[in-house]
């Protein structure tokens, strides 16, 4: 079923193409996947999500699916989280399929029910199998438990089709609940629900069934097949194959594709893993069935989509946080501007990390995702002439918001180039995305006007004549205060990745925060090169079966020598990176543990002298005969021309660094660049 190219679309033929599902047709092969925002919990908050599906319906996107919603109170993600299983809960729903119906795209409901991945204390599951990253075990189900679970999903189908959804997504991956039932790793039963691969998988059979017949034949029911487990004890692909022709008998019309579990020690979607790194076990997939099929994760480009869509590959791509980065990422794919696209970066660090936090998803580059009703760039009705000094994150958001609203704005940077600190993050191994960060600001400030003023040190005299100064100054690398601090041995984190200074065969890096992880990373990394742009490399670090044969795809890892002998040195007591993001720190972690990275904490420092850095460890001295010691202690705000300015009657606005300087935040910096130009 590969798309064929519709000629009026030359840019991206295939992406393009529409998708004829014989009852309803699907404008392109874009579907937006399942999110959880934060807004799917309270019914008040549905007018939000309304308004932030409708706009990327607007922005293009073919089919949509919802964040997950439980079909029942035991299949809560958390207690009182989203839910359709009562009659009094059709009727929100409503504001959100009519807003995604208004712009002419399909949207599903996501049936996502949490077993054993359920925060609470009701939690069920095949077996009575505790999940290592919750801590309430959960109740195993009796046979009756089980016929109630299956009527569940049935009941909320109904209730999603009386609610104008044109179809459901079954969540039978990332290891929820109907992927626990397919799993020897948490099925343990020996009935009829359990003890053979045909047992394990009649669960899934059953629901898409119901699902069906309490449906009808013209409402999309879309599979989520967890095609790598990437556990211990996960699936086989025998098993992958017959249960995916066994839902496709039992009435699915389109299987989509899961990779990985939340308990999987292995990263499926952070930064670091390359681009369409997965897609492969779909094209395995796909001589087995007849039915369309979805591929995902790490897919965040056009060029990317339009090859997998091109080589047959899948029918279909799924893209979930890029158009929480861009809500018009299909309209500018379409016109051919992808230059223009706001680009997903893998961070995590606004959507994921803050829905593991009970916060509201929202995303780094794009601070209105989620925030459609509140945070608007509406056009001024008095334009100003605004100064913006400094173009790192927080500076670039701000003139280029300010200057889409009609201000005119000068931007003024004493660098040869645009990014701030963004210039050294692009060329840590793993964060080559941030390259597309550069790539679109440099797009958006031609787009909306702003004047650049490159190599430009600015004085307070310059600025006399705007009426509004932003002061986006950046930071200062802080220095250490120990003996021997001064030494020819120690470097600051921007003397490395500056490349100013190429460091020995071993060093110790002062501080474990971010930026010493960051730098930590590039040293490990010959010439801070990675295999984070190697599918093949990557999945030999981390131990992905490239054949996906072996039980669950894991197979013994085999990482690639560390390019030096590093240590990552903190002051504070505890496990250096303990405050990195919740759901891309291990990752992290595991890579320098895997690099032979030696972290520690409790470090008391005692000097540098010409035979190393000498520190003491609980109580202990011990000598590091390192050739260099890299500081990664921190920044202070650089804010030498407020001073100036204060002075000359001129109060400037603070943002980014200039601001608060504690640890780099590229998620806070441009956050606070933009609300400040809508404030303007």
């Amino acid at each position: 079923m590969t798309p064929q190219p519709t000629p009026t679309d030359q840019h991206y033929p295939h992406l393009f193409a529409p998708l004829d599902l014989g009852f309803t047709r699907i404008r392109n092969r874009v579907l937006m996947g399942s999110m959880h925002t934060g807004l799917e919990d309270r019914a008040r908050d549905f007018p939000r999500l309304a308004a932030y599906f409708a706009e990327r319906a607007e922005g293009g996107v073919g089919l949509m699916v919802t964040g997950g919603f439980s079909p029942n109170l035991v299949g809560w993600l958390k207690p009182f989280g989203g839910k359709l299983s009562w009659p009094w809960e059709v009727r929100p729903h409503k504001f959100v399929t009519a807003a995604a119906h208004e712009h002419g795209a399909k949207i599903c409901l996501q049936l996502l029910h949490a077993g054993r991945y359920g925060y609470h204390p009701l939690t069920v599951a095949p077996s009575k199998l505790k999940a290592p990253i919750n801590p309430f075990t959960p109740r195993a189900l009796s046979s009756r438990g089980v016929e109630r679970q299956i009527t569940a999903y049935a009941d909320a189908a109904r209730r999603a089709r009386e609610a104008g959804y044109d179809g459901v997504e079954v969540m039978g991956s990332e290891g929820y609940f109907i992927n626990e039932f397919t799993a020897p790793r948490t099925n343990k039963r020996n009935d009829a629900w359990g003890g053979t691969p045909e047992k394990r998988m009649r669960f899934a059979v059953e629901i898409v069934r119901r699902v069906r017949e309490a449906c009808g034949p013209d409402f999309i029911i879309i599979y989520r097949l967890s095609m790598l487990d990437l556990v211990e004890d996960g699936n086989q692909w025998q098993e992958i194959v017959a249960q995916a022709k066994a839902i496709e008998a039992a009435g699915a019309t389109i299987i989509n594709t899961g990779i990985g579990w939340h308990e999987a020690r292995i990263p499926t979607i952070v930064t670091s893993v390359p681009r369409a790194a997965f897609v492969d076990v779909t094209a395995k997939l796909k001589p087995h069935v007849a039915l369309p099929l979805i591929t995902s994760n790490r897919i965040n480009m056009p060029d990317v989509a339009e090859r997998i869509l091109a080589e047959g590959i899948a029918d279909m791509v799924s893209l979930a946080r890029p158009l929480l980065a861009d809500p018009q990422w299909a309209n500018k794919a379409r016109a051919g501007k992808a230059q223009a696209i706001n680009t997903c970066i893998a961070c995590n660090q606004a959507c994921l990390d803050h829905v593991f936090e009970n916060k509201r998803a929202s995303c780094l580059v794009n601070p209105r995702a989620c925030a459609e009703t509140e945070l608007n760039y509406d056009k001024t009705f008095a334009p100003k002439r605004v100064a913006v000094v400094g173009s790192g994150p927080a500076g670039m958001a701000c003139a280029t918001v300010a200057a889409e609203r009609g201000h005119r704005v000068t931007l003024f940077d004493a660098a040869t180039e645009i990014g701030g600190q963004f210039n050294y993050a692009k060329k840590i191994p793993g964060k080559e995305e941030f390259h597309e960060t550069l790539r679109y600001f440099a797009h958006r400030l031609e787009e909306t006007g702003v004047s650049l003023k490159l190599s430009t040190p600015v004085s307070a005299d310059m600025l006399k004549d705007f009426d509004e100064v932003v002061l986006a100054t950046g930071i200062t690398p802080r220095r250490v205060d120990f003996p021997g601090a001064d030494h020819a041995k120690v470097l600051s984190y921007v003397d490395v990745l500056s490349g100013r200074v190429t460091v020995g065969r071993n060093a110790a890096l002062i501080g474990a925060g971010g930026i010493g992880f960051d730098v930590a990373e590039y040293l490990v990394h010959e010439g801070g090169h990675s295999s984070t742009l190697d599918p093949a490399r990557w999945m030999a670090e981390w131990g992905v079966d490239p054949t996906f044969e072996a039980r669950g795809s894991v197979v013994p890892a085999r990482p690639e020598p560390p390019a030096r002998e590093v240590w990552l040195l903190q002051r504070s007591a505890g496990k250096p990176g303990a405050r990195l993001g919740k759901t891309s720190g291990w990752v992290h972690r595991a890579t320098l543990k895997a690099k032979k990275v030696q972290m520690l904490g409790g470090v008391e420092y005692l000097g540098v002298d010409d035979a190393g850095l000498r520190i003491r460890v609980e109580g202990v001295e011990q000598l590091l005969a390192v050739d260099h010691v890299v500081v990664c202690a921190g920044q202070e705000p650089r804010r030498d021309l407020q001073v100036d300015l204060l002075a000359a009657g001129i109060t400037p606005h603070l943002i980014g660094g200039a601001d608060v300087a504690a640890e780099l935040d590229a998620k806070r910096a441009i956050d606070q660049g933009s609300r400040l130009a809508a404030s303007l």
